[in-house]
């Protein structure tokens, strides 16, 4: 494409009747006026934390709950309006928001202190001092300052699997070391069971609250989705249906409202991409089918090499036509050959077999357990995903793998 005619093409973009009126409205990071069927944990909520708005430490609080039931987004929506109006009133109120996947700075707990003592406008290396001369420097600003802080470590799971649960056991004991503010957290987990594991110690000086938010149904969903369309799209640009489709495959995705909006908001794209005057159930389908490839691509990616070798094995036998059927044996055979070729050491088949059932349990595959008689059991492997994605994942791991 020459220089003009991508100019031509972009002015072209730019003359479309676009179909989103503030697509912002259709992601999971926007706070709406109203949250729905939220009332009774935002009360709950609200309750724990109102004592901070006379400058009283609330109790900590630990939030459960699956993907998408609106855990971060009533989060959010509280501490938002309780910032403003400490704002108005002078009150002496400062909320540090945390999203624990945050690389190089939630990965260790020298990073995350020094990140807060950042937020009060404090100097510290990246690295180099000792971990106690880091509490103490943000002691120093925390008494400084005069202040309630409320933590909010969104993902904590993530947290206490990279840096361990001490962390949370010297923020809760920094509050006897306070001379003039005081510290809580809030804790937001995708984990259910996540306290179970701590430290009783841990436990023990966290005395939290515990809300638990449950999945959405899709005739919430329904309603949630109805709203934002509202607000993001103009109007009569949705297929008559699709709002109803979307609920569908997101309950059946555990209630998951972050999905729905997703699936909304790429088949809105995909539209428009197309010049499209409106969105339509195969944009709504095509959406489904690329948020899932590049969730399973987005996953392959991360894995071990030895991982990648096995999956790699499968595909290479499963996306033979000539192949009527195919067992663990199989796969084993062509990953050894593999192996030799990239000089890895092979893992033993026991080992193997249990990443086959790793990816039978993420979907990619089905192995289904087969008895051989006086042979013992094998596994019988399948696809699970669709042949295109499987030759692009398949292209993928070859390139990757130097094969």
């Amino acid at each position: 494409m020459t220089k003009k005619e991508l100019t031509n093409f972009f002015e072209d973009y730019l003359k479309r009747d676009f179909l989103f009126k503030d697509k912002k409205a259709i992601q999971s990071t926007y706070i709406p006026e109203n949250i729905f069927y939220r009332e009774n944990e935002i009360n709950q909520i609200a309750g724990i934390l109102a004592p901070a708005l006379k400058m009283e430490k609330p109790s900590n609080i630990f939030i459960y709950g699956r993907t998408g039931t609106g855990k971060t987004l009533c989060i959010k929506y509280i501490v938002h309006n309780m910032l403003e109006l400490a704002k108005t009133k002078n009150i002496n109120l400062k909320i540090f928001y945390l999203n624990c996947k945050l690389k190089k700075v939630a990965d260790t707990e020298y990073r995350l202190m020094a990140q807060l003592i950042r937020e009060f406008g404090g100097e510290i290396p990246a690295t180099g001092l000792p971990t106690d001369e880091v509490y103490k420097n943000f002691l120093k600003y925390l008494n400084n300052k005069n202040i309630l802080l409320i933590i909010v470590l969104d993902e904590i799971d993530q947290l206490i699997e990279k840096v361990g649960d001490e962390i949370l056991y010297n923020l809760t004991r920094l509050n006897s070391e306070l001379t003039g503010s005081e510290i809580s957290l809030i804790g937001i987990s995708n984990n259910l069971v996540f306290a179970d594991n701590l430290d009783p110690r841990v436990k023990s000086s966290l005395s939290e609250e515990e809300i638990i938010f449950s999945p959405y149904n899709a005739t919430q969903l329904q309603k949630i989705l109805k709203e934002r369309v509202k607000i993001g799209f103009k109007e009569n640009v949705v297929e008559e249906g699709l709002i109803e489709k979307c609920a569908a495959y997101a309950a059946k995705e555990h209630g998951d409202a972050r999905r729905a909006l997703e699936l909304l908001r790429v088949a809105g794209e995909l539209a428009e991409r197309s010049n499209k005057e409106k969105i339509f159930i195969e944009h709504l389908d095509m959406a489904e089918e690329k948020i899932e490839r590049d969730r399973i691509i987005n996953m392959v990616n991360t894995q071990p090499k030895q991982f990648k070798l096995t999956l790699y094995s499968i595909f290479e036998i499963c996306l033979d036509p000539k192949k009527k059927a195919v067992f663990t044996g199989d796969i084993y055979e062509l990953y050894k050959e593999l192996c030799f070729k990239t000089m890895d050491r092979p893992l033993t088949q026991r080992r193997i077999g249990d990443i086959i059932a790793e990816l039978d349990m993420l979907g990619i595959i089905n192995a289904r357990v087969i008895s051989k008689g006086r042979y013992g059991r094998t596994r019988e492997i399948c696809l699970a995903i669709p042949d295109s994605t499987a030759l692009k994942l398949n292209n993928m791991l070859k390139e990757g793998l130097s094969l």
